[in-house]
C-alpha cells in the first residue's frame, strides 16, 4: 500500500481519535480492531512500506502459525490484512519516526513525526515489534560525513545510481537484488562481501556469478577498510581481502546492505516502565502502559507469561481497542458484538447481513 500522506506537512496538527505506531502485522489487525469499534487511526512507521519486521526482513519466508491459514509468506499476510483493514480506511505515514510524546492538559497527546507531522490524538497504541529499524552502518572513521550523497543504505531513486560507479557492500537479498538491477544502468558494479558464502536466493548468487562470467560486473570477497577523500569526495574505498592485502576501488557511489538493526529509539523517552527494551503493561485485561491512555501490543510489550507470537499481539490488540474506547468515548457504552451476527459491524464492514431460513 502506498503512503496515504505525499510529503507535505499539514499546516496544522491532525486531530485524531488513536495513532498506531507500527505497520506490522499486530499494528494493522489494531486499526481492525478499532474499527470495529468505529475508531479511526492514523498509522505510523518507520520504514517505507507496510508490513514491519514480516515484510522487511522475510517476505518470503513461511509462516505456519496464523490461525485458519496453514502457511502463508510475510508478504501473504500484510495483503491480507491490508484487504481486511480497507473498509475503516486508515492512513498511513510512512517513513518517518515519532520523536515526541506529551501528554496535554485536556488528557490528549502531542505527538509529532521525523519529518514535522504533528498530531493530537486520545489514544496510542504502540505496536513497533522490537522497535523501530535502523541500517547496520559501515564502521569506517569519516564515512558519515558522504551519507546521503554517495553512501546510502536504502535505495529510494534508482535512477540517481544510473551511469555511476557504484561498489555494493553485502551478502543478503537486498545487496544481490540491487546488483543484479544495476548492471546494465551503472558504469560498472563490483559486488563486496566479506565471504565466498551469501544469505541470499540461490538463484540470485547465480545470476550474479553468471554475470562476473561475462564481465558484466565484478564480485570481490572482502571488507571496506579505509577510505580516500579527494576534493571533499569520497574518491576511493579501500579493501582488505582474506588474503590481508589491501587494494583501493576507485568509485561514485558506495551502497551498503548489511541488514537492518531494531532500537527502542526515543520511545525510551516517552515516561514509560520499560523492561529489557520492552514496555511493561499494566494489566492484561487492557495492555495499557503505566501512561493512561498508551497501549502497548506485540512484542514491543512484556508482561508475565508473554510469548512473542503474531496471533498473542492480534489477542493484544482486540482487548487494548476495548480497552482504549472509554477514553474515545466516555459516554457510551461498549457492547461486544459478533461479526458472524450483528448486523451493525456488517454495516461498518460493508457486507450484507446473511439471511437464515
Amino acid at each position: 500500500m502506498e503512503n496515504n500522506v505525499k510529503g507535505a506537512v499539514a499546516q496544522g496538527p491532525i486531530e485524531t481519535d488513536a495513532i498506531i505506531i507500527g505497520a506490522g502485522p499486530v499494528g494493522l489487525f489494531q486499526v481492525f480492531e478499532l474499527g470495529l469499534l468505529e475508531i479511526k487511526a492514523h498509522v505510523i512507521d518507520s520504514l517505507p512500506v507496510v508490513g514491519g519486521q514480516c515484510v522487511e526482513l522475510y517476505p518470503d519466508k513461511p509462516i505456519y502459525d496464523i490461525p485458519a491459514v496453514p502457511v502463508c509468506t510475510g508478504q501473504e499476510l500484510t495483503d491480507n490484512l491490508l484487504k481486511q483493514i480497507e473498509p475503516f480506511e486508515p492512513t498511513f505515514h510512512l517513513g518517518q519516526e515519532v520523536t515526541v510524546v506529551q501528554k496535554r492538559e485536556d488528557g490528549r497527546f502531542d505527538v509529532e513525526t521525523s519529518t514535522g507531522t504533528r498530531f493530537i490524538t486520545k489514544t496510542i497504541f504502540i505496536a513497533a515489534g522490537v522497535g523501530s529499524f535502523q541500517p547496520r552502518t559501515l564502521k569506517v572513521e569519516g564515512i558519515e560525513q558522504f551519507e546521503g550523497s554517495q553512501v546510502f543504505y536504502r535505495v529510494k531513486d534508482p535512477a540517481k545510481f544510473e551511469g555511476k560507479n557504484i561498489v555494493i557492500c553485502g551478502g543478503g537479498d537486498s545487496a544481490l537484488d540491487w546488483a543484479l538491477n544495476f548492471v546494465g544502468k551503472a558504469e560498472s558494479v563490483i559486488l563486496l562481501h566479506r565471504r565466498e558464502e551469501f544469505r541470499a536466493a540461490p538463484a540470485s548468487v547465480a545470476k550474479m556469478k553468471e554475470l562476473c562470467e561475462q564481465y558484466e560486473m565484478q564480485f570481490l570477497v572482502g571488507q571496506v577498510t579505509g577510505t580516500e577523500i579527494k576534493d571533499g569526495k569520497l574518491a576511493e574505498v579501500k579493501v582488505t581481502g582474506a588474503d590481508g592485502v589491501t587494494r583501493r576501488l576507485p568509485l561514485d557511489m558506495l551502497l551498503v546492505f548489511f541488514g537492518l538493526s531494531p532500537k527502542l529509539g526515543p520511545i525510551a523517552e516517552w515516561g514509560l516502565d520499560i523492561e529489557r527494551k520492552q514496555l511493561k503493561v499494566v494489566d492484561t485485561e487492557k495492555f495499557e502502559t503505566n501512561v493512561p491512555g498508551i497501549f502497548a501490543v506485540g512484542d514491543i510489550n512484556t508482561y508475565p507469561g508473554k510469548k512473542k507470537l503474531i496471533l498473542s499481539g492480534f489477542h493484544e490488540a482486540a482487548l487494548a481497542a476495548f480497552g482504549a474506547a472509554p477514553y474515545i468515548f466516555p459516554e457510551k457504552k461498549i457492547h461486544m458484538q459478533y461479526t458472524t451476527t450483528s448486523p451493525k459491524l456488517h454495516k461498518i464492514l460493508g457486507v450484507e447481513t446473511p439471511v437464515f431460513d
